[in-house]
């Protein structure tokens, strides 16, 4: 479990509302990033990169993964969508 500095269950849930809310309403972008939640969401500037670790940071919440896999600032999680590289035996 991670360092919460004795915060309880209910202010870490606020915090995490507020940084969703704050990567989510303060693009300032010109034009905006797209909202988490629209279906093209990756075009959404990177904020944050850590290819080392294969994900990144975008502009509107999302992590995105390095197999285009994705959590969305509500948690939800898109399945990578990388394709599949095997082959079948002739």
């Amino acid at each position: 479990m991670g360092h919460t500095l004795g915060w309880t269950d209910e202010a870490q849930a606020d915090l995490r509302a507020l940084l969703v809310r704050m990567f989510t309403t303060m693009c300032l972008h010109h034009p905006g990033c797209p909202a988490a939640d629209s279906p093209d969401r990756d075009a959404a500037h990177v904020v944050s990169s850590h290819p080392e670790q294969g994900w990144s940071l975008l502009c509107n919440g999302v992590v995105r993964f390095d197999d285009n896999g994705e959590i969305l600032p509500d948690r939800s999680i898109i399945a990578s969508r990388r394709p599949s590289t095997a082959h079948s035996a002739a």
